[in-house]
């Protein structure tokens, strides 16, 4: 539920909102998701939040992130790390959720809404303290991907949830071929 006289702000957690969408088999248009935002209500800030592997000559990613900086998005990036597992393999870490939570309560003062597109259950606290202080949280996740991309903590707290499949036919494009950076926790 929105109102269209509401200040909102849009908290993007990319690697998790690509995973969602991915699950559901669609790539997310993100002039699509942002001009549908500014529809229902006063889009005062989308940030975007990814980690960025910097030692890699050419990172998938650059491109979209590049983009959406160009196109209304406030970009948050850090250096992703690389390290090794116990069976050998490389991974990759890159998390960022302090950068979102500090972004979101210092903002929480200026907004009436705020959309977090994310599933991961340790925002649960953060969207707590938007609540205590006035502020109504929308999440969108999914709960028919197989397991569901939302935790259910996370869910039962949120104001209001929306679904990501459900906003398919209005953010959505079909998935391209590659499988894309944002495979990463």
């Amino acid at each position: 539920m929105f109102y269209r006289d509401e200040r909102l702000a849009l908290f993007i957690d990319g690697s998790n909102l690509y995973a969602a969408a991915k699950s559901l088999g669609f790539d997310i248009d993100y002039k699509l998701l942002r001009q549908e935002f500014m529809r229902r209500g006063k889009l005062l800030r989308a940030f975007y939040y990814t980690a960025l592997l910097e030692n890699d000559e050419y990172s998938p990613i650059r491109p979209l992130v590049d983009w959406l900086h160009y196109n209304g998005f406030s970009m948050v990036t850090k250096p992703a790390k690389e390290y090794t597992d116990s069976m050998g393999r490389r991974k990759v870490k890159g998390n960022m959720d302090i950068e979102l939570t500090v972004d979101a309560l210092e903002l929480s003062d200026h907004i009436d809404h705020a959309v977090l597109f994310s599933g991961d259950g340790d925002f649960r606290p953060l969207v707590a303290a938007l609540q205590r202080k006035g502020v109504r949280v929308s999440v969108v996740s999914t709960i028919r991907s197989q397991p569901p991309m939302i935790a259910d903590e996370l869910r039962r707290q949120a104001d209001n949830f929306i679904e990501l499949e459900e906003l398919k036919d209005v953010i959505g494009r079909p998935p391209r071929e590659f499988d894309g950076p944002e495979d990463r926790d």
